[in-house]
């Protein structure tokens, strides 16, 4: 699952990275508000961690953005603003929901997991498609009712490309979304082209259909037509 925490406490925001690094998330940190609205434009993300009050803007400007460019993501405001105004605010403007500093670590990985069942990835059951069915909450997938068994990327790329089916998807895109920012992103490409062979390939021998499509010099494809 990818992150984008919006936070100008360094300290507080490398700690958050470290314990949501820790427990598997791809996860990205920016301080400014303007630096939130660029990558917000660029990439998809599953769940935002949003401060209020950042030194170039607010963040519930950027709430009301998410809610346009990224309807079915999870927010999380992180504020040390307690009052009943901000909070109200926040929560109707479509965050999910609404943490006061000082917090505990534990907490916030809490209620990023309660997020993201909420969301568009765990919100369902399951996902079903012909003899297909991706079940997010138990990383599991199945064909014709028998179990599958992927590796963790190769799960999260298949449920990646399937919550976004028919709808083609760069190259770029979806290794930003499974292996984060890399420097040589030609050497991602590589481990992009061997997943969806093993994903392909694993579907196939349990008697399922071929949902991926190469979409020539841009990416991929989950296609149900």
């Amino acid at each position: 699952m990818r992150i984008l925490l919006v936070e100008d406490e360094a300290d507080l925001a490398q700690t958050i990275v470290n314990l949501l690094t820790k427990e598997g998330y791809t996860i990205e940190w920016v301080s400014k508000y303007r630096e939130a609205v660029n990558r917000i434009r660029e990439r998809i993300y599953d769940c935002f961690l949003v401060d209020i009050s950042l030194p170039d803007g607010s963040g519930l400007n950027i709430v009301r953005m998410l809610k346009d460019v990224h309807s079915d993501s999870g927010i999380i405001i992180i504020t040390a603003k307690n009052s009943l105004n901000d909070r109200v605010e926040g929560l109707d403007l479509g965050a999910d929901d609404y943490l006061s500093k000082p917090f505990h670590l534990a907490e916030l990985n809490s209620r990023i997991k309660a997020v993201l069942r909420r969301s568009k990835l765990f919100g369902m059951k399951t996902i079903e498609i012909d003899n297909l069915k991706i079940i997010p909450e138990n990383f599991q997938v199945l064909v014709n009712d028998v179990t599958i068994d992927f590796t963790r990327k190769e799960f999260d790329l298949l449920l990646f490309l399937a919550s976004n089916k028919n709808r083609v998807l760069t190259k770029d895109s979806i290794t930003e979304h499974i292996w984060g920012d890399l420097d040589d992103i030609s050497y991602t490409y590589d481990f992009l082209y061997s997943h969806i062979k093993n994903i392909r390939k694993k579907i196939l021998e349990k008697g399922g259909k071929d949902y991926i499509q190469s979409v020539y010099g841009i990416g991929y494809r989950f296609s149900t037509e």
